[in-house]
């Protein structure tokens, strides 16, 4: 019996078949967005015909030369009831226990990051979390030069096996949505401690901005010289300097009683290659969020801030340009809400003099700035649920509430709801006096505690600020100082720790951190985050 030999050329120009695949975000369990037309894309062979059946519904298009391929189903109505969705080509696949409902994206940094199991109540609340119509996909952590085509990750329902390893913030603000609504939740959870923001931007967005030309130069030039061999060396040296200098520490405390010993230095850490390193710019939008687009959704909520806390003055810029910037790429100006940082103890006194600079203060400002001035945007104000010696406090339950909060009054039509404390609208100067107005005085402004109001500092023109008195009147405060005759600003809150600081309405919301001058701020130009992070500021 003789072989049949094809010749290899022949072999070679055989098409090759491929399945039809779909991205990691379409998987068994997933949640599609109600009343929107809905996106859903894959892979196949080049001018493969392709069709997706949902609901009643298919739709057939034609992969590119490419071989990528995309339809858009029409508007679904919201549906608890598990479903199966079917695309097929030359081969077939079936989707099982598919929801249609609420779905949003949940990024940031760690406190975003930060698990249900890290939480407040951990036991309690992974014990009780019986929510199958709630959907959380955890975005596998990864970096990327180059904007990426698919994540990994899958769809977990809402269970005490799951839900322990959720981001507290989200599931928490998804399970407030899904408590009022009764519809589905799916929350799309891509979040990385410790990473700044111009790591989620596109490269083409940033490169846009002039306030972003310094850190991306200084990252190119740090690419362009980046020695992994002698930075390794660098690293084992400075280890070894480490070490000397704990024992000499620990020799020193053996002999020293409790109250007096000292703390040991932190150790060295490796730098990082900047080809893999998630400080880069771009490289979290191109592994983490570019390949879930255009998943359709009803918008993005935001914790994240603290690693650019010493750019604040930049994260005016930076932040909107982010906003922006993923809204463009979806197609979509979808709500983004923002958490505003907590307070916290940051390093700083405990209670500082008043006019001291303080870039977590001015962080806050920039958050605030822009959720007053970008269309569809909220601020989650969280100063009153910090904790002192911890930059992750552990209420996140909160957190999520009062992000559901701006969700259900703007894009849910609960117009009763109050979603946010007082947020500084406007200032009269009244001679010796100054007039703050707000918006969402809710049912009135109040002191938390009933005491004075605490935490307002005034100045004059010559930027001298003193501790000053504020009382309410209607919803308004009126700050004085007999200190300042000529009052030119106004300052609440002004602190990464601001102590007794008590202005909330009769909701119980906290009022924003506020400042109503325009002297120049801390970290006006730092620009970069290999600069100076500090410059003198009132």
């Amino acid at each position: 019996m003789k072989r049949l030999l094809v010749p290899l050329f022949i072999l070679n120009s055989l098409p090759a078949f491929a399945d039809v695949t779909l991205p990691a975000l379409f998987t068994d369990g997933l949640v599609l967005q109600q009343g929107k037309p809905v996106a859903v894309w894959g892979k196949a062979d080049a001018d493969e015909n392709v069709a997706v059946s949902f609901a009643g519904q298919t739709k057939v298009t034609q992969a590119d030369l490419d071989g990528q391929w995309r339809v858009t189903l029409d508007s679904l109505p919201a549906n608890a009831t598990p479903a199966e969705l079917t695309v097929k080509g030359k081969n077939a696949l079936t989707l099982k226990n598919i929801l249609v409902g609420e779905v949003w994206i949940c990024s940031g940094q760690s406190n975003m990051q930060w698990t249900v199991s890290q939480s407040a109540n951990a036991e309690q609340e992974i014990a009780a979390a019986n929510f199958p119509q709630i959907r959380m996909f955890n975005v596998e952590r990864a970096t990327a030069m180059e904007p990426a085509t698919d994540v990994k990750g899958a769809w977990k329902e809402a269970s005490p096996a799951h839900t322990g390893q959720f981001s507290a913030v989200a599931y928490f603000f998804g399970r407030h949505l899904h408590q009022v609504l009764k519809v589905p939740v799916g929350l799309i959870n891509t979040s990385w401690g410790g990473t700044r923001i111009e790591a989620w931007t596109s490269r083409e967005s940033l490169e846009e901005r002039p306030c972003a030309a310094q850190l991306i130069s200084d990252w190119n030039g740090i690419r362009q010289t980046y020695d992994a061999t002698a930075e390794a060396k660098k690293f084992e040296e400075a280890k070894l300097v480490w070490k000397e200098k704990v024992k000499v520490i620990q020799a020193e405390n053996a002999k020293l009683p409790d109250s007096q010993k000292k703390d040991l230095p932190a150790a060295p850490r490796p730098s990082d290659d900047p080809a893999k390193t998630p400080h880069y710019p771009a490289t979290l939008f191109n592994a983490m969020v570019a390949p879930l687009i255009p998943y359709t959704l009803q918008g993005a909520i935001w914790y994240q801030g603290e690693s650019n806390q010493k750019r604040a003055f930049q994260y005016q810029e930076l932040l909107p340009n982010m906003i922006n910037d993923w809204r463009t790429r979806w197609n979509d100006e979808f709500s983004f809400y923002i958490v505003q940082l907590a307070s916290f103890g940051n390093s700083q006194p405990v209670s500082p003099d008043a006019g001291v600079a303080d870039t977590w203060a001015e962080l806050q400002e920039a958050q605030y700035l822009t959720a007053i001035t970008l269309p569809k945007t909220g601020l989650a104000v969280t100063n009153d649920i910090g904790e002192e010696k911890d930059i992750h406090p552990k209420n996140k339950q909160e957190v999520g509430r009062r992000l559901a909060l701006w969700a259900l009054a703007k894009d849910y039509g609960k117009t009763s709801t109050v979603p946010s404390g007082p947020l500084y609208k406007n200032s009269v100067i009244e001679g010796s006096q100054v007039r703050l107005q707000f918006d969402y005085t809710g049912g009135g402004l109040k002191a938390r505690d009933g005491a004075a109001l605490k935490h307002f500092q005034i100045a004059g023109a010559d930027q001298k600020w003193v501790w000053a008195e504020a009382k309410i009147e209607g919803n308004e405060v009126i700050v004085s100082s007999p200190q300042v005759p000529a009052p030119v600003g106004v300052r609440y809150a002004w602190a990464a720790w601001p102590v007794g600081a008590n202005l909330i309405n009769a909701e119980g919301l906290p009022a924003s951190p506020f400042r109503t001058d325009e002297f120049i701020l801390s970290t006006m130009g730092v620009t970069s985050p290999f600069q100076d992070v500090m410059k003198p500021g009132r």
